[in-house]
């Protein structure tokens, strides 16, 4: 079992402490796939992951996605937290990808816990960061050619992908059609072979040197 204050350094000096939070705090078990926060709602609470991952999306009225980053043990929610600072609706959804255990910290709990500088200042260093890479992510998607992203999505994860067309379209922030057009287009060339559901890369160099147009 992962210690909060092993994970997060900084609650070990936050007011009250997690000890005197009471059960309601957690920590939480939740399976795969569990919707912790949505979209519009109110925030319940901040979470606190220990164990697992979350996955946190913007979705379109059209049905589709895009993935904004991941929360893993020792990481922060930056939606929640922007969330609980002005008050207002979440802007994007969390979901669990795989079992997470978690702390639930009440919203008043974390405006408090704000005026403890070392957490204050993991808070704060957790919205540069986050800004970086929605940053890049933006850049990414207005920018890049999706061909080019499409490669790089497909790479870093072994020759034998279980993957579904539209997976991969909800990661890229496109829809389905558009993505199976380009791996056909990638199987004539000879670089893919696709089967149900999965992918199998058969010329890893042709797809970095496609990968490799993208900007670094």
């Amino acid at each position: 079992m992962n210690d909060p204050v092993t994970l997060y350094p900084a609650l070990a000096l936050v007011v009250p402490s997690i000890a005197k939070l009471g059960p309601a705090a957690g920590p939480h078990s939740m399976p795969a796939d569990t919707v912790l926060f949505d979209e519009n709602a109110q925030c319940q609470g901040f979470p606190v992951v220990l164990d697992g991952e979350v996955k946190v999306s913007r979705h379109s009225g059209d049905g589709r996605s895009l993935e904004l980053y991941r929360v893993v043990p020792g990481e922060l929610c930056l939606v929640s937290s922007a969330s609980l600072f002005r008050g207002q609706p979440l802007l994007a959804q969390g979901i669990t990808t795989r079992p997470t255990r978690l702390l639930l910290i009440p919203p008043p709990v974390f405006i408090q816990w704000l005026e403890t500088p070392a957490f204050r200042n993991d808070v704060l260093g957790l919205f540069a960061e986050r800004m970086a890479d929605l940053a890049g992510l933006i850049d990414a998607v207005a920018f890049h050619r999706l061909d080019q992203r499409l490669a790089a999505a497909l790479l870093g994860r072994g020759p034998d992908l279980a993957l579904t067309h539209q997976a991969l379209a909800d990661e890229l922030g496109t829809v389905r059609e558009i993505i199976t057009r380009l791996l056909r287009r990638f199987e004539r060339e000879g670089w893919v072979v696709l089967a149900r559901e999965r992918v199998h890369i058969s010329n890893s160099a042709a797809l970095r040197a496609v990968a490799a147009a993208l900007p670094g």
